[in-house]
Parts: structure tokens; C-alpha cells; sequence
């Protein structure tokens, strides 16, 4: 039931993003991914004629009206926000600063939430859907991750509140707690060396009951089931996929 939905997918160059793109356009919906480089994002629609690339930095508060205004170019009608970007840190709190907070809220909150608002008008003629990424630890508490595992917190109460807010306009909204997952998160994102990285791969797959780390298509696949019409009775929800590490 996604043939012909367009759907925008924010930090579609890669990763869980990138995953949930391909089902989305192995069913027959229309994509645009975006990212901060283009090189990528154009090699990956070169590929797929159902995914358009778009450059966008969700940390950017014009990029929102921008975004929303280049899914409508190229087909139309918006159906589906998956507000996929995200960024994280590692760092203590006698290290914080006012950059490092605003720095992850603004990728993490402030983005998803300028995009979610400029789609409501289209989404609400097409009776469509809000997909957000939180994690683990948006209820998990870890040492070290307070910036970032409170704004997926953040994430996890705006998806409810939206929830109610959009529902008299036909709109759901759900998110999705996602475990570690293995892309190149851990590096690009969170900054860590070589060293570090398998260091945290070790650590998680001991604490993950399942006894290992995700696959992109672990997450994105529920992505697809969130947007599809068969889960048209579903909103505020937000569904861990992480292997049973929010329990451990």
C-alpha cells in the first residue's frame, strides 16, 4: 500500500536511512533522501530511479521549508517524514559547553521538529505519516551520553505530544527506539577512533541479550511498516528495535 507515497528521509545517504529509502522504493514509493554531501546522495539515486537527492543540513533551520518544498517539486504530494538524521556525542558532564549542548539539539530536536511543521499541510491531505528515530538510550541511562541520550528523550515525549496534536488532521506519528546498529555511526558521528569503536562493539554486544549488534534493515524495516497503511490505527508509540537492550 506505498505505491506512489512520497516519502523525505533525512540523513538518507547512508546507514538506517539509506535502508529504509531502498524498501521504500522496492514497494513503489518515491523517496528524497538528503544529506550533507552531495557525491553520495547523487551516486545512490543514479542507482534507484524512485530516490531523488537532496542537500540539506537538518541543523540548518531553513532546511526544513526547503526540504518539504523539493519533495513537492519533484512529485507532488508528501506522504511520509522519516526524521532519520541524527548526531551523537560521548562526552562527560564537566566537559559540556553551550556549543556541544545546542550543537546536538539543534541536529537531534530543533531539525526534526522545523521539518515536522512544515509538513503538516501536506501531510494532512494525504492523511500521512511522522517517522522518528530515537534510541535506546531516549529511556536508557548511560554515563557519558547525557547530551545525546536526553535529546532522544526529547524526541521520544515530542512524538507523543505531536501524536495528539496531529490526530484530529489524520496524521500519525510513532518513533522508533533503535540499538546499535552497525554503520558508520559510531565514527562519523560519535568521533571515535578505531580502538574505541570496538571497544563499544564489545561492550554492546555483551550487554545485548539477543547477542549482537543490529543490521540496517533490522530498523528499517519497521520504518516501512510505520509509514504502510496496515499500521493506519497506530500513533504514539514508540517502538524499541535493539535486540532487548532497553531491558537489560
Amino acid at each position: 500500500m506505498l505505491k506512489d507515497k512520497v516519502a523525505i528521509i533525512t540523513g538518507g545517504g547512508g546507514g538506517i536511512g539509506l535502508a529504509a529509502a531502498r524498501l521504500f522504493s522496492a514497494k513503489g514509493a518515491k523517496v528524497l533522501i538528503t544529506g550533507r554531501q552531495i557525491g553520495p546522495l547523487e551516486e545512490i539515486a543514479a542507482s534507484d530511479p524512485n530516490i531523488k537527492a537532496f542537500v540539506a543540513d537538518v541543523s540548518d533551520p531553513d532546511s526544513a521549508n526547503k526540504t518539504v518544498a523539493a519533495a513537492l517539486e519533484h512529485w507532488g504530494r508528501l506522504d511520509i517524514v522519516v526524521n532519520n538524521a541524527g548526531g551523537g556525542v560521548i562526552q562527560p558532564l564537566a566537559d559540556v559547553s553551550a556549543k556541544s549542548i545546542n550543537d546536538i539539539f539543534a541536529v537531534n530536536v530543533t531539525g526534526p521538529t522545523l521539518l515536522a511543521s512544515a509538513a503538516i499541510p501536506h501531510l494532512e491531505r494525504t492523511k500521512g505519516a511522522i517517522i522518528n528515530m530515537s534510541s535506546t538510550y531516549g529511556s536508557k541511562a548511560a554515563a557519558g551520553l547525557s547530551l545525546y541520550a536526553s535529546s532522544k528523550a526529547a524526541v521520544e515525549h515530542l512524538t507523543r505530544c505531536w501524536a495528539l496534536e496531529l490526530a484530529p488532521k489524520g496524521i500519525r506519528v510513532n518513533a522508533i527506539a533503535s540499538g546499535p546498529v552497525e554503520t558508520a555511526f559510531l565514527r562519523e558521528r560519535m568521533g571515535l577512533n578505531e580502538d574505541q569503536i570496538n571497544e563499544v562493539k564489545e561492550q554492546e554486544r555483551k550487554m545485548i541479550p539477543l547477542g549482537r549488534r543490529g543490521v540496517t534493515d533490522d530498523v528499517a524495516s519497521w520504518v516501512v511498516n510505520l509509514a504502510d497503511k496496515d499500521s493506519g490505527w497506530i500513533t504514539g508509540q514508540i517502538i524499541g528495535v535493539d535486540g532487548g537492550l532497553v531491558i537489560s
